[in-house]
């Protein structure tokens, strides 16, 4: 044990591997167990370390995580950024290594602030806290990274449950908590102490338990059939002049082969050109798809001057047939769809020029779509990573859809990842999910965030399935966070009122 708290390579190469265990407690692996495995050497591994010290030892923690968790940048950058192994390789590195300094934030404030010398209940709540408050807090710098939090572990695990009522970070801050909790029942010679943690355990992983069993939710209608279309298109081919008509028939060609059906989506830029150059396609289109009674629903990009009346473009979505609404993306990837100081960085490197990287972001007062008389909360590829986000359309709908273009991942990871999370958004508001991609993983998601129907990733394929429109609202789309941050004010306050006992003491 004396190895996890001493300064230098040993001990930071521990902090290293635990926080890889985290990636490995999420999708496609999801061995949830490690999570309270890593959080509890994290825990231990700061406990005797100065406050510079602990954010080195934590700062190695992250890399291990975002490093084994956030591999598939490389992917990204170098097979369709077109930038060289060396340099796509140093690009990985300091985004790993930037993304590391959370978690350093992390140590510097545990160690300064909160820590107590003890293995106590108040230094467990004060733990999960703070980690539940890094997690937030690096889900909203500088646009924010929501990627990797431990809650998602839970998607299958017993503390699902608690998912419709505080969302993923109120299962981050259990499994924090329970890491600790262990702990003191391992190492605390107080059985007072020992007691109250095994009480607190209790309490928790079997609330988890039940509330799985609980309806949030009541079905607002009839079934309605779906139809999602996978086009798998090669990300190299996909922004090719050559290639657009190509692409076109086959999104006409698949849609039209399947059986009618009330719902027919098309993922992310589906249409791969301006919405008012495709205008002709889509009123063929609209036509075809109203005599089936249907609503046809696709990603594709327009331009349209905003409030000032400058030229703007946007990633967006339209409706076709029995369906209304338009809705511009919010929430912008980093260098995919807007280049940051693009004044200094455009031009240096071919990654800084991909195509269709200077949308606009799209207002934050958007209504639901409509499709066949119900409210839909669209969300496109990122955007369904914002838990906060997520909720505000969800909340306003009987259906959540999400729209993505996954092979920007490779064969990596990182869509089961990006799946996991469309999971949990479905889970958190007691809503069915439909999620079209390019190239996988498109699914059909119910309430419980659980997989109803599936087509193999990588391949061409047509999803066919049903969905139910859903009414009434969770704990989490009511309040929100609001419960969650009240709960971690008054969890603080034991730790605040100990730590000044243990100064007055000394």
């Amino acid at each position: 044990m004396h190895w996890l708290t001493r300064t230098g390579w040993i001990g930071n190469g521990i902090a290293l591997i635990a926080g890889a265990l985290i990636t490995l407690t999420l999708a496609p692996f999801n061995i949830w167990p490690l999570a309270l495995i890593a959080c509890m050497t994290l825990y231990i591994g700061l406990s005797e370390l100065s406050a510079r010290h602990a954010a080195i030892r934590s700062w190695w923690f992250g890399l291990g995580l975002f490093a084994s968790g956030t591999s598939w940048v490389y992917v990204s950058i170098h097979d369709y950024g077109a930038a060289s192994a060396p340099l796509a390789f140093f690009l990985t590195v300091l985004f790993v290594a930037g993304l590391a300094f959370f978690l350093a934030l992390f140590g510097w404030l545990w160690a300064r602030f909160f820590r107590q010398n003890n293995h106590s209940t108040s230094n467990a709540l004060a733990f999960a806290v703070l980690w539940v408050a890094i997690e937030a807090f690096r889900g909203w710098f500088l646009t924010g990274f929501p990627w990797l939090y431990i809650g998602y572990s839970q998607l299958h695990g017993p503390l699902a449950g608690f998912a419709p009522i505080g969302g993923v970070w109120l299962i981050s801050f259990i499994l924090a908590l329970s890491s600790v909790l262990l702990l003191i029942l391992l190492k605390n010679q107080q059985w007072q102490s020992r007691l109250t943690a095994a009480l607190l355990l209790s309490i928790l992983w079997v609330s988890g338990f039940a509330l799985q069993s609980l309806e949030w939710t009541q079905p607002s209608g009839d079934p309605l059939s779906v139809t999602a279309i996978q086009g798998n298109i090669e990300q190299n081919l996909k922004w090719d002049p050559t290639q657009i008509e190509a692409q076109l028939l086959l999104y006409q060609s698949l849609t039209l082969n399947a059986a009618p059906s009330d719902l027919i989506i098309w993922p992310e830029t589906a249409v791969p050109i301006l919405k008012d150059q495709a205008q002709g396609y889509l009123n063929s289109m609209d036509r075809i798809i109203g005599r089936q009674d249907s609503a046809l629903i696709t990603g594709l990009p327009l331009r349209q001057n905003d409030d000032n009346g400058n030229l703007r473009y946007y990633n967006a979505i339209t409706t076709l047939g029995e369906s209304q609404g338009e809705y511009l993306k919010q929430k912008l990837v980093p260098f995919g769809e807007y280049v940051p100081l693009q004044d200094l960085l455009r031009g240096l490197i071919a990654f800084f020029d991909l195509p269709m990287s200077d949308f606009a972001r799209g207002s934050n007062q958007q209504p639901p779509l409509n499709a066949k008389g119900y409210k839909i909360a669209p969300y496109i590829c990122y955007e369904v990573v914002y838990p906060e986000f997520a909720t505000k359309l969800a909340a306003q709908s009987d259906i959540l859809l999400t729209i993505s273009n996954d092979t920007w991942f490779g064969t990596s990871i990182g869509p089961m990842q990006h799946l996991q999370m469309a999971q949990m958004r479905a889970l958190e508001a007691g809503r069915w999910m439909i999620r079209a991609t390019n190239n996988g993983v498109s699914a059909l998601i119910d309430p419980q965030g659980q997989i109803s129907a599936t087509v193999p990733q990588f391949q061409q394929a047509v999803l066919r399935g049903s969905v139910v429109p859903m009414q009434g609202l969770t704990p989490y789309l009511r309040w929100q966070s609001w419960p969650l941050i009240l709960l971690c004010a008054l969890c603080l306050i034991p730790a605040v009122l100990q730590r000044k006992l243990q100064r007055k003491g000394s």
